[in-house]
Order: structure tokens, then sequence, then C-alpha cells
């Protein structure tokens, strides 16, 4: 009886050691699929958007290939570079160009590492910076950057502000931002901070634009909290500005009747 009562003792013992171990494990190496939900399209996906695009296939620098769409309008004043949110594709992200190329300018959306009609996966934080500069730079042989805007949404803003920091471009522009990845991921959703292998800092990043940063974010977005906006907006430089879209939430706010009357007014 005693025997029997020490083994099962022991098993408990260990079930509660190595359990939180498998549990941590997880959470390590299996990032990509929580902070990521791509949506894949076949290598022939035919695209079918209302105005005038053409496909990029733009090499990244371990040879995967990334795909790419620039939206043209009739008369460009210049060009959109934008990083979208962390679910779906092009498919459904390219809607939002008729909101810029009505405006008469370009833009052109890339689909991350395993979104839509481009290859590979996402790996780590560092490849994601990389890809984007690697994107940049080929649409800076088609445009002077002094015409150029970065923009970018939900996870998306973070990429932004890294890539507007380290390059010169007209405007940035981001679209329901967190201060910092970790900052959201960590205290919104108690992910253990230790263990986070994307951290994402856009307020970091945000003290090397020099461009005018731009942040729109709803007052009722419960997934990337207003008051990260708010946070971001104590430590601008002077010509940063803050657009607070009463009443919206985390999706669709490029359809948002202000957030349309004030892009008009900062585009025109």
């Amino acid at each position: 009886m005693k025997r029997n009562t020490k083994r099962i003792i022991t098993i408990v013992v260990a079930a509660l050691v190595i359990i939180p171990i498998i549990l941590l494990g997880l959470l390590y190496f299996y990032q990509e699929k929580l902070f990521f939900h791509p949506v894949k399209l076949g290598a022939n996906y035919l695209f079918e958007f209302e105005q005038n695009f053409e496909e990029i296939t733009i090499q990244a620098d371990d040879g995967t290939t990334l795909n790419g769409i620039l939206f043209k309008s009739d008369s460009t004043k210049g060009l959109i570079f934008h990083l979208h949110g962390n679910a779906g594709s092009l498919r459904s992200c390219g809607k939002m160009a008729q909101t810029y190329t009505g405006l008469n300018y370009d833009i052109f959306i890339l689909d991350y590492r395993g979104f839509g009609k481009s290859e590979g996966k996402i790996k780590s934080e560092k490849q994601l910076y990389s890809d984007s500069q690697i994107a940049y730079d080929e649409l800076k042989k088609r445009y002077d950057e002094d015409d150029i805007v970065i923009s970018g949404y939900s996870i998306g803003t973070g990429l932004a502000s890294q890539l507007a920091s380290k390059n010169n471009p007209k405007l940035l522009i981001l679209i329901a931002p967190y201060y910092s990845f970790e900052d959201l991921v960590c205290n919104n959703y108690s992910f253990p901070a230790f263990l986070l292998r994307y951290k994402l800092p856009t307020h970091e990043y945000l003290d090397n634009v020099t461009a005018p940063v731009i942040i729109f974010h709803g007052t009722e977005d419960k997934i990337i909290n207003y008051y990260s906006a708010l946070k971001l907006e104590a430590e601008f430089k002077e010509g940063d500005r803050l657009i607070t879209l009463e009443d919206q939430g985390h999706l669709k706010i490029t359809s948002n009747e202000n957030y349309k009357a004030e892009i008009a007014k900062i585009l025109e």
C-alpha cells in the first residue's frame, strides 16, 4: 500500500513538473501559430479587383519568393507602402486599395511569408523586418522616396515603424497601433514576457522616425486598446498627430467615413 502511494505521488509530482515545461515549450516554439493567421492561395490564383493592379514578385534574402500587389491610380501623386494585419491575404486586404487610388495615390501591399501567394513561413521578427526592407527597396526603384508614405495596420504598425526608422519616407501612417507587441500580448493577454520572441517595440522605433507620424485609432477597439495610441501620443515629436475615430472598432477602419475624410486632407 505504501509502495503504491509513493508511486502515485511520484507520478503526480512528475506530471506537475513536466506538463508546465511542455506547455511553456509549445508557447515558445509555436508563437507563429498564435500570432499569424494567413490565408494561403495557390500559385496560379487570379486576383480580381476593380482598379488597375500589377502583381510584383520579390525575392527575399534567402531566396523565398514574396508576392505583393501594386494598385495603380489614374494619375499618381506618390505611393502608399502598406503592411497589413496578421490575418487573411491580399485577396481580402486588397479591397482597401480603392480608398487610396481614389485619392490619386498608388498603393503597394505585401503579403508576408505564408500569406496568399507568398512562399515560406514566418520564423522571426528579424525576418519580417528584412522582407519589408527588401520590398521597400524594390518599390524605391519606381518612386522617389520623397513621394512614399509608409503605412501599417494592426500588427503591421510595428513593422511599418521599424521600416520608417531605417528609411526616409514622406510620412508614416499607423492604423490601430500597439505601444509595443510585448506590451499588447503580455499586459492585455497575459502572455509570459520571458517567452515572447516577437517584441516589435513601436514606441522605440518612433523615436528614430524623422517623418511626421499620423495615428488613427478607434475608441471601441477591443483587440488593440485605444489606450495604446494614447501612450504613443505621449511620446510624440512636434508635427505628429493622433486622430481619434469615435465608436470605431479594430476592423474596417479604412471604410470609416471620418477616416476617409481625414486621410483625404492628409494626402491632398
